[in-house]
């Protein structure tokens, strides 16, 4: 794949595609980090002199323009960054973006409107996708791909975009690729992977992909109720995908046999209800008990203490580590041992360690670590995912050709 360093850009039209699909409320930011990590990839661009043109999508609109998800707030935060004017675009490739790219000066920056405010950018009908980045190519001379968040998705403006203008990585997605590299082709053991979330089902294909390359696989967050489940244990009101329970099984026995330790938790916190997450209100009801013994009535919001050290023990003589998922809901107070134990070993150690995006690449902002403790926090937690599954992700495709 060809890097910005291998692109003429000075006086150029450069369009980047990011990833600032930033958590809001409201229209304020409540975190920045997918902003903060393409800052360095525009920077390089207008020093360059490049017209630099950034687009990306934000939440999930159905194929129109909805004001909940305007990139409106992150044009503000871009330019603080930045330390320069960005110029908003009200739509994606209609007068307001053409007018805007075309008052673009030499290291001037426009951000565009939310892409999926139009249908056709995450259409499934390729014809229609290619007339989408038929229109967006118009806008530039150059292609720069650097949201890795969307690397996983056959999109007009990651997949289509590329074939029609030449085009480089940024520095963002060259980051992303070589750790990955670093956890499939050059690991460094013993490689302990920490698997964690409400599902099961997301993360089985990673599992599956993990049991022929990974030391050690540590299972807490929701998912870890199924295990339990699948190994013959009541998990009371806890989260459970009775379906995968027979899958489950099977790769407990793969494990065993290729010598994959599979760790789960022997303490879990339950509670009856789900807490409340808007005023962290204290959860009268919330108990320690053993793995074994959770209350028919009450269901495992997190780890309990025995775990956080049993899981701190395993973590401590690792050389490689990859962390996707929480350990519990850990937006509250409450619930946020779990997560903060395993961020905290990761902190502690002298591993590699590659926090895989999503919510656990918030929570450790959240809970208040220093991101400078870890190896890598990634900016894409399904496309890290998809990378670990095996999977041909088709915006890195699209970038190698």
């Amino acid at each position: 794949m060809q890097t910005i360093d291998d692109l003429d850009v000075a006086g150029k039209r450069v369009f980047v595609r990011a990833d600032l699909n930033v958590p809001l409320s409201g229209t304020d930011i409540t975190d920045d980090g997918r902003i903060r990590a393409v800052v360095p990839t525009i920077a390089k661009l207008v020093a360059a002199g490049a017209k630099v043109i950034v687009a990306s999508h934000l939440g999930r609109p159905k194929g129109e323009p909805d004001p909940q998800f305007s990139l409106g707030p992150v044009a503000v935060r871009l330019a603080e960054l930045l330390g320069q004017d960005v110029t908003f675009a009200t739509d994606t490739v209609g007068d307001s973006a053409a007018a805007a790219v075309g008052e673009l000066h030499d290291g001037g920056v426009v951000l565009l409107e939310n892409l999926r405010f139009n249908a056709e950018e995450s259409s499934r009908d390729d014809a229609e996708r290619g007339a989408f980045a038929d229109r967006l190519a118009a806008l530039a001379d150059l292609y720069v791909g650097d949201g890795f968040g969307a690397v996983h998705r056959k999109h007009a403006s990651v997949y289509d975009l590329p074939a029609r203008l030449p085009h480089a990585v940024g520095l963002l997605i060259a980051t992303e690729v070589a750790v990955l590299k670093r956890l499939t082709e050059e690991v460094d053991r013993p490689y302990v992977v920490v698997l964690g979330g409400a599902k099961v089902s997301d993360k089985l294909a990673v599992i599956d992909n993990l049991l022929g390359k990974a030391d050690r696989i540590l299972i807490g967050g929701g998912m870890a109720y199924t295990f339990l489940a699948a190994k013959g244990l009541e998990v009371g009101k806890s989260i459970l995908q009775t379906d995968q329970i027979p899958a489950v099984q099977e790769y407990l026995e793969r494990a065993e046999k290729n010598g994959v330790e599979f760790v789960l938790p022997v303490d879990v916190a339950v509670s009856a209800d789900f807490p409340d997450l808007k005023t962290k209100a204290p959860v009268e009801d919330f108990e320690i008990v053993a793995a074994d013994a959770i209350p028919a009535g009450k269901g495992g919001l997190d780890l309990g203490p025995a775990t956080c050290e049993l899981f701190a023990a395993k973590l401590a003589d690792a050389r490689t580590v990859f962390w996707n998922g929480p350990m519990g809901v850990f937006e509250h107070p409450a619930f946020a041992d779990g997560t903060r134990a395993v961020a905290q070993a990761l902190a502690d150690g002298d591993s590699f360690s590659v926090v895989g995006g999503g919510d656990s690449a918030a929570a450790v902002r959240i809970l208040g670590f220093d991101e400078k403790k870890f190896g890598h926090i990634s900016t894409g937690g399904g496309a890290s995912l998809e990378y670990l599954e095996g999977k041909t992700l088709p915006g890195l495709a699209a970038l190698e050709n």
